[in-house]
């Protein structure tokens, strides 16, 4: 959505002050551990843009809590493995040769929208140190969140996503739906079902000084139904559901969810 059209939706222009209210109705509050996805388009326009959207929710929750945010770099990643947009077979091993290492500080995200990339670059975020996978977070439990992110776990138990369940944390959708809900990456790793297996991937990382291309094992992931266990996770209940801004958003609980959909993909995935 382009700003002229996020413009023509929306009434009257969210501010720092609206989305605070809109988020403490929606039930976010102070000490809470939240991780957020949003689309800055989906909630109408914004004075101060993903600005306006990270100062509201660090104001609501404060740095009594924690607030968590993707800040997945896939581009460093295995070219043959690429689909939007793939590139020519015959560019990979450039790729992987001429790929630059992995930075906390510097690397962008990719496709994490304009808060996310805003956030992971705002004073006192922590960024994990997955080359493709990573996570920022701020707040009390920043460090234990992102301190310990092993390659061979991009979303699974030694990822922040399994640091959040252990904090009793929630999930905060902001103008999105739940197949940009990462938690559910989590159920994949907890479950089983017949189509289940680990593969290769590849990024490029520095080890020590010297940056370095390194292959490493971990579970194909698959989001293709999570929009259908996130409507079925609805209708348990467990969804507080409300607008913040123009966008309709959802906050649930991070381990209600995850548990849930550990069994619905154990049942229905094959």
């Amino acid at each position: 959505m382009s700003e002229y059209d996020a413009i023509g939706r929306s009434e009257k222009p969210a501010t720092v002050e609206s989305l605070v209210a809109d988020l403490r109705a929606l039930g976010v509050d102070t000490g809470q551990v939240l991780l957020v996805h949003t689309s800055l388009s989906a909630l109408g326009w914004v004075a101060g843009g993903a600005q306006a959207v990270v100062m509201a929710l660090q104001s609501v929750v404060t740095d009594a809590g924690t607030l968590v945010m993707p800040a997945h770099s896939t581009g460093n990643s295995d070219p043959r493995r690429w689909e939007n947009p793939p590139v020519p077979y015959s560019w990979h091993d450039d790729v992987r040769a001429h790929m630059p290492a992995f930075d906390r500080n510097l690397t962008p995200t990719r496709g994490m929208g304009a808060v996310a990339e805003l956030f992971r670059r705002a004073p006192d975020v922590r960024r994990s140190g997955h080359p493709a996978m990573s996570f920022a977070a701020w707040g009390r439990y920043a460090h234990a969140i992102t301190a310990e992110h092993r390659l061979n776990s991009g979303l699974g138990e030694d990822s922040p996503l399994a640091r959040v369940y252990d904090l009793e944390g929630k999930v905060l959708l902001l103008g999105v739906g739940h197949d940009r809900n990462t938690s559910l990456h989590l159920c994949e790793y907890r479950a089983d079902w017949p189509g289940r297996k680990v593969i290769k991937y590849g990024s490029a990382i520095l080890i020590g000084e010297a940056r370095q291309w390194v292959n490493y094992d971990d579970l194909e992931v698959n989001s293709g139904d999570f929009a259908e266990i996130g409507w079925d996770f609805i209708q348990s209940g467990r969804v507080k559901m409300g607008n913040v801004g123009g966008g309709k958003s959802q906050l649930m609980s991070q381990r209600d969810l995850v548990d849930f959909g550990v069994d619905w993909i154990g049942r229905k995935r094959k």
